[in-house]
């Protein structure tokens, strides 16, 4: 007699083996799910390719072409815009007050951002309240903040009427009139649009330092100052960098804070390069306009990646 379980365990590899080479006996993998279609994105693309890509394409092609109102045609024009640019006059005095109103831009702008996280850093709900106060300037329209302090800081607006009020006497001081301060007046205004912005960045690099660091350096008998300026400041240099970056590139590219205060005046004093930009595409002169931002392009880039270079190595030093 057989005995079965002899033959039970002789007759399992073999099933096994069955299992394995029969199509019936093969373990169904789990169907991966199909992809999404590709062409579902066609929509998002085709507006960045219209709003966004073709537009910037373009404005390396006009600027050597002869676009304007006085002719019907576009042709090709040379390097005879750029020329007009250099015999204008007005390039290099435009530049300096761009790069004058990006500096002055970017130190408000920081001191102004890291003054108030420095003082909001505690999460409590005083300064949880203000932080968000401090922050809505930046969900403001830039033309909204330009056309209230217009009339805040004209001859007979509220701030001489205070000024009136408190010295006894009419005060009429022409603050977006003057050809001495009139600018640093508009980056102050640039620089309190957006000084929340930079708050919330140093608030996320000051909640994001060691603090067994902090901690050792008061345990070493380091005092306030001294452990802001040799521990916290240079663990903020990431912070830094990105306020520093974003403040310079959107102050040299700025138009609607001057256009709504100054429209460029006083005696062109703040006209900065957009400024000057609008001005000629305003007179019909397209080409020249889109030669204008090119050099403006050319400049933001110039000097824009030597700040950035410096300030990433010093992050790396740090």
């Amino acid at each position: 007699m057989v005995d079965t379980a002899t033959m039970d365990a002789g007759a399992a590899p073999q099933a096994k083996g069955r299992d394995r080479s029969s199509p019936q006996g093969r373990r169904e993998r789990p169907r991966r799910k199909p992809d999404q279609p590709w062409w579902f994105a066609l929509p998002a693309l085709a507006v960045f390719g219209v709003f966004f890509l073709l537009p910037n394409l373009l404005n390396f092609v006009y600027p050597f072409t002869d676009w304007s109102a006085f002719h019907p045609q576009i042709g090709f024009a040379g390097l005879s815009n750029f020329d007009a640019i250099l015999h204008d006059g007005s390039l290099a005095r435009d530049i300096r007050i761009t790069v004058e109103y990006a500096v002055l831009v970017a130190v408000f702008q920081n001191g102004f951002g890291l003054a108030l996280a420095l003082l909001l850093e505690r999460d409590t709900r005083f300064n949880r309240f203000f932080r968000a106060v401090f922050f809505l300037p930046v969900l403001i329209s830039a033309l909204a903040v330009g056309y209230l302090f217009r009339a805040l800081l004209a001859q007979d607006g509220a701030l001489n009427g205070v000024l009136s009020s408190l010295a006894g006497r009419p005060v009429d001081t022409p603050w977006l009139g003057s050809t001495t301060w009139t600018l640093l007046v508009v980056t102050l205004i640039h620089g309190w649009k957006w000084m929340g912005l930079a708050m919330l960045i140093y608030l996320a690099g000051l909640k994001s330092m060691p603090g067994d660091v902090l901690e050792a350096a008061r345990i070493d008998g380091a005092g306030g100052w001294r452990t802001f300026w040799s521990i916290r400041f240079p663990l903020l240099a990431p912070a830094v960098t990105f306020n520093v970056t974003t403040a310079l590139i959107g102050s040299m590219n700025t138009f609607d804070i001057v256009q709504a205060t100054t429209a460029g005046g006083p005696g062109s004093e703040t006209e900065v390069f957009n400024i000057y930009m609008f001005r000629v595409f305003g007179q019909g002169l397209y080409a020249q306009a889109s030669a204008m931002s090119l050099v403006l392009f050319l400049i933001v880039v110039v000097l824009a990646v030597p700040v950035i270079v410096g300030l990433r190595r010093r992050e790396n030093n740090q």
